[in-house]
């Protein structure tokens, strides 16, 4: 122990009060008329909140942007933060593909299979170039962008994209899923859309 002192204790005698916004993020009330004891909204509003926060992603990873996926779900950034912890392997049980990596030609009829398989409402999220636009594969076997057989909603760039893209790219989802009317999947529209993909 020669020549090492302890070191003093010193206490804090001025504590900061803790306050429940520095550490914990609410959501914000769905818009509304509210009075002592009630509050009133839409049923749109309510479920729109309630599909926000409870995806369900199915990750489709064939290539490298599945190690990025790993890693946000990893402890460091942790998307089981946004409500997305339930990660499933069945596509009758999820409502969000997550197709990371490149999709060969061969691979588009299991790809679409996989999709059709996933009951409404259901959202495609295309991780990565090669998802996206084929990235650097410019060659036959290789699709060029997944919206060529499927729709696709929300696009992340990058050749692999940082597991702080995928987190924005989930967020955008979600704000999508928070603000889609009930009734769009009845749309004209909507209908015209995936008859444009061959799907009833």
């Amino acid at each position: 122990m020669g020549g090492f002192m302890a070191r003093p204790v010193r206490f804090n005698i001025h504590p900061k009060q803790t306050s429940i916004h520095d550490n914990i993020a609410l959501a914000d009330m769905p818009e509304g008329a509210q009075g002592e004891g009630y509050f009133a909204t839409s049923l749109e509003k309510v479920i729109g909140l309630a599909r926000k926060n409870s995806i369900w992603p199915l990750p489709f990873a064939t290539s490298c942007c599945g190690i990025e996926f790993m890693a946000t779900m990893g402890a460091h950034y942790d998307l089981a933060r946004f409500g997305s912890e339930r990660l499933g392997f069945t596509p009758r049980q999820c409502d969000l593909l997550m197709v990371m990596g490149t999709i060969a030609k061969k691979m588009g009829p299991v790809l679409k299979q996989v999709y059709l398989q996933m009951a409404e409402p259901r959202w495609v999220l295309a991780m990565g170039a090669c998802a996206a636009s084929g990235g650097i594969f410019d060659s036959y076997s290789v699709l060029q962008g997944i919206d060529q057989i499927i729709p696709v909603d929300v696009y992340i760039p990058g050749c692999p994209p940082r597991p702080e893209a995928v987190i924005d790219g989930v967020l955008k989802i979600q704000e999508l899923v928070h603000n889609e009317s009930l009734r769009r999947r009845n749309s004209e529209h909507y209908k015209a859309l995936m008859n444009s993909y061959g799907i009833e």
